[in-house]
């Protein structure tokens, strides 16, 4: 036996000394039952509120939301804010499944590459896994289908949000993942709100100090008129 080993072997005796079995078990049904703590009232709302709150809390921290009806819609979407924000019309988009549904061939001049993003790209795209309205938060997942660096690379960051994937509490959300994957959940789970910033420097306001200077938000939920 290793030094390693000992030492954790140690560890472990002294957490479990003098626990008994009933409590051990009490222990274990905790854990499983994942009992939820007080859900604000902002986290119990109908799926409509859930959306208009979520847009209200994204927009205060600084991203923005285009919503559009359905997915035919999204690539008109991105092109037009792309224009808007007069960055190039090439983008680097994750290889999800979720995205594939969308028409991009109604962008002929956007330029797609589906793939992890590089130090050069300027914007990424991604799909969320989910979205928690009470903070205006997005979840996204990593995996082959969903490169963590498209989060973090690009300066300017645009998020695919189905609205029906939208949650009012974290604790929701946090139930979607455990659905989705069980006991092998991914290996990262990143909670985005809003864009990178830091007022660590004089207390003076930096965007894209850390990630994206921008996020922007392409909501589908056939409401864009609301």
């Amino acid at each position: 036996m290793s030094a390693r080993e000992q030492i954790l072997g140690r560890v472990r005796a002294a957490v479990g000394a003098g626990r008994s079995a009933a409590e051990t078990d009490r222990l274990a049904a905790r854990l499983d039952e994942h009992p939820r703590h007080l859900v604000p009232e902002r986290g119990q709302l109908d799926p409509s509120a859930r959306r208009a709150l979520f847009v209200d809390m994204a927009v205060e921290a600084a991203a923005t939301v285009a919503r559009v009806a359905d997915g035919a819609e999204v690539p008109d979407a991105l092109t037009t804010y792309l224009s808007e924000q007069n960055l190039p019309a090439r983008v680097v988009m994750a290889p999800d499944p979720k995205l594939d549904a969308i028409p991009w061939d109604q962008a002929p001049l956007l330029e797609i590459r589906r793939d992890k993003a590089e130090g050069d790209d300027a914007v990424g795209v991604a799909a969320a896994f989910t979205a928690i309205a009470e903070t205006g938060t997005l979840l996204l997942v990593s995996g082959a289908a969903s490169p963590t660096t498209i989060n973090f690379l690009p300066e300017t960051h645009v998020v695919i949000l189905d609205a029906d994937e939208i949650v009012g509490p974290y604790e929701d959300a946090w139930d979607r993942v455990r659905a989705a994957f069980g006991d092998a959940p991914p290996r990262t789970l990143n909670l985005i709100t809003g864009p990178s910033r830091s007022a660590d420097i004089e207390q003076t306001l930096q965007m894209g100090a850390h990630g994206p200077r921008r996020l922007h938000i392409i909501l589908i939920d056939g409401a864009a008129e609301d």
